[in-house]
């Protein structure tokens, strides 16, 4: 193969990624020309409303999806994050890049910490998911919607729009932006979402020069967790409009897998959490989905679902 054309969302993080892995490929293949396709996705352009609105996370593929089925582009990098489960005809998500920091991040000019921050205080984020953990443990929180791109994101921070939001660390850290932050927390406790700091490389199905490209950036370790997590969000059904956390890593005893799914204001919620040996983890992912389910998490998700379109309507998992 002589020309690689990677197809990327058009946003400063998007092209951050799609660069490493042309980078990668480079080290692997020198032999191969890679050139990037920069599409502006509907998800990058609609700032005004929440994505659930509008169709969900699918808005940051399915133009890139497009150009790799039109024969525009061999393969496509996403945020594993933003990658829904059901993935086009034609196409195949062929590798996932090894995970990097997981954690969400407190932001802050004014307060050093979450737990510094007075009754009232407003929040702002764009995640159900994020929202669902922070008023469980912090109700006295107001959490307002937060749309736009990294950058406009930390302005609004700064000029003082809200007295702090919550972001993930690896974009941040990617840019290089946290250091102008004057108070920067990791939220440990907070459960991340299905693929949260994982790049997936998605490509034509049955081009075998381009899957064995895409193969040489897979991490079978970083593949079986987020298979697992991707697994349980298909089961239980979930959308951009559920608040659903789900996480599993290695750990000594074998697989850690945490699930927490409920209420977007934090008042009714549903946690499981199990350690499994590493030989037992095909089926993972749908066999605690399937616990939550018999115990209502169909409904507990309905519910949310209502309650998630009632105001602001923020956006992702």
């Amino acid at each position: 193969m002589q020309k690689l054309i990677i197809a990327t969302r058009a946003s400063q993080l998007a092209l951050w990624q799609a660069y490493f892995v042309r980078g990668e490929i480079g080290r692997r293949f020198p032999e191969v020309q890679v050139e990037i396709l920069e599409i502006t996705s509907r998800g990058d352009k609609i700032l005004d409303r929440p994505l659930a609105l509008i169709g969900g996370k699918g808005h940051f593929t399915k133009e890139l999806e497009d150009e790799m089925l039109a024969g525009n582009a061999h393969m496509a990098v996403h945020s594993l994050k933003d990658v829904p489960t059901f993935i086009p005809e034609g196409l195949e998500l062929a590798s996932i890049t090894e995970r990097q920091d997981q954690s969400d991040v407190f932001l802050s000019h004014r307060y050093a910490s979450l737990e510094e921050l007075p009754e009232g205080a407003v929040v702002g984020t764009t995640s159900l998911r994020r929202r669902m953990q922070l008023l469980r443990r912090r109700p006295d929180l107001q959490v307002r919607d937060l749309r736009g791109n990294v950058n406009t994101r930390l302005r609004k921070l700064a000029d003082g729009q809200y007295d702090a939001i919550i972001l993930a660390y690896i974009g941040l850290a990617r840019l290089d932006l946290l250091k102008g932050i004057p108070y920067v927390q990791r939220l440990e406790w907070m459960i991340p979402p299905m693929g949260q700091a994982a790049l997936g490389i998605e490509i034509v199905a049955d081009d075998e020069a381009v899957r064995r490209i895409a193969m040489s950036l897979d991490d079978p370790e970083t593949h079986l967790c987020t298979e697992i997590e991707r697994e349980f969000v298909a089961t239980v059904g979930a959308g951009c409009s559920a608040p659903v956390a789900v996480n599993a890593r290695i750990v000594e005893e074998g697989i850690n897998l945490r699930a927490m799914l409920g209420y977007p204001d934090g008042s009714k919620v549903m946690c499981e959490e199990l350690i499994l040996p590493t030989e037992e983890a095909e089926g993972a992912g749908k066999r605690l989905a399937d616990k939550m389910v018999e115990a209502g998490a169909l409904d507990i998700l309905r519910e949310a679902e209502a309650l998630a379109f009632k105001e602001e309507r923020p956006e992702r998992l």
